[in-house]
């Protein structure tokens, strides 16, 4: 779990600084074009050296992908048209009406499939449950550091798209270091603690960032903070991806490894409308004033949704996994 973690965070931080030089070199849309070569090479070298798994009948759950998909939509949808037509608009209700439905729908459709596409035990484990609450929440703060910080160095910096990418570099290095450090802190003072503190990490260093403003110098008020944001994303991704597949039986184990994902990329998606939402509400009159305020604003609404990450992970998570790891302990 610790390499995985470590391997992921570089390849997103890495992902900025060759999505910086294409879009120097080429153009931004060349960057959309990446992923295809790197796709099929992942599909080969999986062909060649994953095993194949055991065959086993079954049926595509094709209602419950469908409100799942439509219902994380919709969400979307709604929280990114407040943005143009206000809250109150029908644009805005309507699809947020049918974001809310849907979620209920899927659960008494799962609850009934004979496969369903998520097991609806997957959550009875208040640990999991945990997990995936504090992975929407988390990951949906990290997208929006990502997102408005490379908006921020290159419109009040006015750094080109390779310098955004090195700028990130501070919070690559620092989370790839404490990341291959985890399975030994793991060992020396358990999950909760290594959990807690690496969340804790991060929403210190958002905060920091958050008071971005105009004349924010990089160092004290970017590269510093995002020190703090890098040695937390290195502690907290591992373990909390360990309680998410924690106690899955072999069977679930696909559904339990996809669903860690699926929470991955709908908390992306959720915050990032959101906090675009946020962003969108502040003016100054001035461009640059304008980029500013609104990274700022937006930061917060980051370090908010970590706060929310940290009270899920005393509340739903620690007690848990320290009752779990005293028990085993007695058990030895």
């Amino acid at each position: 779990m610790a390499a995985y973690s470590a391997v992921a965070g570089l390849g997103a931080a890495f992902g900025l600084v060759v999505g910086g030089l294409v879009a120097d070199l080429v153009s931004w849309r060349a960057g959309f074009f990446v992923n295809a070569p790197i796709g099929v090479v992942m599909m080969v070298l999986a062909v060649r050296f994953l095993p194949e798994t055991a065959r086993r009948r079954g049926r595509f759950d094709v209602a419950g992908a469908l409100l799942a998909t439509l219902g994380s939509t919709a969400l979307v949808l709604g929280i990114v048209n407040a943005a143009d037509h206000g809250w109150t608009a029908p644009a805005t209700l309507l699809p947020l009406g049918a974001g809310a439905a849907m979620p209920a729908l899927f659960v008494g459709v799962e609850r009934r499939a004979a496969q369903p596409i998520v097991p609806m035990r997957l959550s009875a484990s208040r640990e999991r449950g945990g997990a995936y609450v504090t992975r929407m929440l988390y990951m949906g703060a990290m997208i929006g550091f990502f997102f408005f910080t490379a908006q921020f160095v290159q419109s009040v910096y006015r750094w080109t798209p390779s310098q955004a990418g090195l700028a990130f570099l501070p919070m690559t290095l620092v989370n790839f270091v404490f990341a291959v450090r985890v399975p030994r802190l793991l060992e020396r003072f358990g999950r909760p603690r290594v959990l807690t503190t690496g969340v804790v990490l991060t929403t210190l260093g958002m905060a920091w960032l958050s008071r971005l403003g105009l004349h924010t110098p990089y160092l004290t008020g970017v590269a510093l903070p995002m020190v703090l944001i890098g040695a937390g994303q290195g502690l907290t991704l591992a373990p909390l991806t360990s309680s998410g597949v924690d106690g899955v039986a072999a069977e679930d184990a696909g559904a339990g490894s996809g669903l860690v994902n699926t929470v991955h990329q709908i908390g992306s998606a959720l915050a990032l409308s959101i906090l675009t939402a946020v962003a969108a509400t502040v003016s100054t009159g001035h461009e640059a004033a304008d980029i500013a305020a609104r990274s700022g604003a937006a930061l917060t609404g980051s370090a908010v949704l970590l706060a929310l990450a940290v009270t899920a992970v005393l509340i739903l998570i620690v007690p848990r996994a320290t009752r779990e790891a005293a028990l085993k302990e007695r058990t030895l």
